[in-house]
């Protein structure tokens, strides 16, 4: 965590009260987590100035959980990575600090949390809880814990969320020595609020979510911070380019949907938002994933993902899925080590751009996990979002153990 988030209010406090109070009537007790290594290596020599060709980490992500007989709960979950060569990928943050109190009309949860919303395999459109720890992954799957007060009543018509969210977190980016970013560096020091309350700000969101035979459906509403910033142009004390964040308030409203039939899974997500920049937009992506069991006589499934993502913005929107055509394939073993295999391909439908992927997992006996990652961006043209990484090709391998 920046320094700042250290001053997130009162709400560790609260948790901290409410565990104790009911800490005598207590049922269980877990510990879990991993630790690991992970290396990445750059095929490419650095473009930019301060780059690291290669780099090793170690992270460390512990869980404690702890259930009470009366059902409600409390987990804490602490992260922290430290790097070689990037100073801002070495980093701490609570991915969880939650008390749960389980009632028989509604549940409310109180802490740090991590909240997914979304049903797409290549881009999670709809997902805004939780900020992005981009310097984990450019995939944008890691999420830094937020704080928030959440209460969920659950019916046979449903399940309704509301959220309080009182502090926000910013984005992680990539430092000066790492690699996956453009020429100018990201000055977060600097950074830049619509709101005069800026990081306490409070935010505010509601989500409807129900299944409805085979259809499974989330209606949800924010409005607040946008976890998106813009990133205006500056220069530092010496006189060097570099990148400052400013985060608009916005009201986003959004859905996303999922079917399934036989061995069909139709999803979707969409969201319109107001205030992120001069103009209001839409932006949408779906498609399909169609799963064979048991191909070439084996115990081996193959899905099949085909997904399309577009923004009203088209070209002056700030991602790289501005109107794109996504494949994939995952090959899923099924045997004793849980083997996975995911290779995919965007395509952008405007220019020559390409971005690739291939993930894979295996397990070794019941506590070993080794993941690879190979990413790569070809025929990128000057205008296209993700030039100036263009010779940021990437292997990524960890090996961590859980226990």
């Amino acid at each position: 965590m920046h320094a700042s988030d250290s001053k997130c209010g009162i709400l560790p406090f609260l948790i901290a009260i409410m565990f104790f109070i009911t800490v005598s009537d207590s049922q269980a007790h877990e510990f879990s987590g991993f630790v690991g290594a992970e290396a990445r290596l750059f095929p490419n020599s650095a473009r930019y100035l301060g780059q690291e060709d290669q780099s090793a980490s170690f992270v460390a992500q512990p869980e404690y959980y702890h259930e009470f007989e009366s059902g409600s709960s409390f987990t804490f979950v602490p992260f922290y990575r430290i790097d070689s060569a990037d100073r801002e990928r070495t980093h701490f943050d609570i991915r969880e600090l939650t008390f749960l109190w389980l009632q028989d009309d509604f549940e409310l949860r109180l802490g740090f949390r991590k909240v997914f919303w979304g049903t797409t395999e290549i881009l999670h459109l709809v997902d805004i809880i939780n900020q992005t720890d981009l310097v984990e992954n450019v995939d944008a799957e890691d999420k830094l814990g937020q704080p928030m007060a959440n209460i969920s009543f659950s019916r046979d018509w449903g399940t309704f969320d509301l959220y309080f969210l009182p502090y926000f977190r910013e984005r992680t980016f990539t430092g000066k020595g790492g690699r996956l970013r453009g020429a100018a560096v990201v000055d977060e020091d600097r950074t830049q609020y619509e709101s005069a309350a800026e990081e306490r700000h409070s935010d505010w969101a509601f989500r409807y979510s129900h299944f409805f035979g085979d259809w499974d459906i989330g209606l949800s509403q924010f409005v607040g911070t946008s976890r998106d910033p813009i990133l205006l142009d500056g220069t530092d004390s010496n006189g060097d380019t570099i990148k400052i964040p400013r985060y608009e308030q916005i009201r986003q409203t959004s859905l996303d949907v999922s079917f399934v039939t036989g061995e069909w899974l139709w999803k979707g997500e969409a969201l319109y938002r107001v205030g992120q920049g001069d103009d209001d937009y839409f932006a949408w992506t779906g498609g399909f994933e169609y799963t064979f069991t048991r191909v070439w006589s084996s115990q081996i499934d193959l899905g099949v993902i085909g997904e399309w993502m577009f923004d009203t913005r088209e070209e002056d929107a700030a991602t790289a899925f501005e109107n794109d055509l996504a494949g994939a394939l995952r090959l899923a073993l099924n045997d004793s080590a849980s083997s996975e295999i995911l290779f995919g391909w965007v395509q952008d439908l405007n220019s020559s751009a390409r971005f690739l992927f291939l993930e894979a997992s295996h397990r070794f006996g019941d506590h070993l996990l080794l993941t690879a990652e190979f990413r790569t961006f070809t025929n990128q043209p000057a205008e296209d979002f993700l030039f100036e990484q263009r010779d940021d090709e990437i292997l990524q391998i960890e090996l961590a153990y859980y226990f």
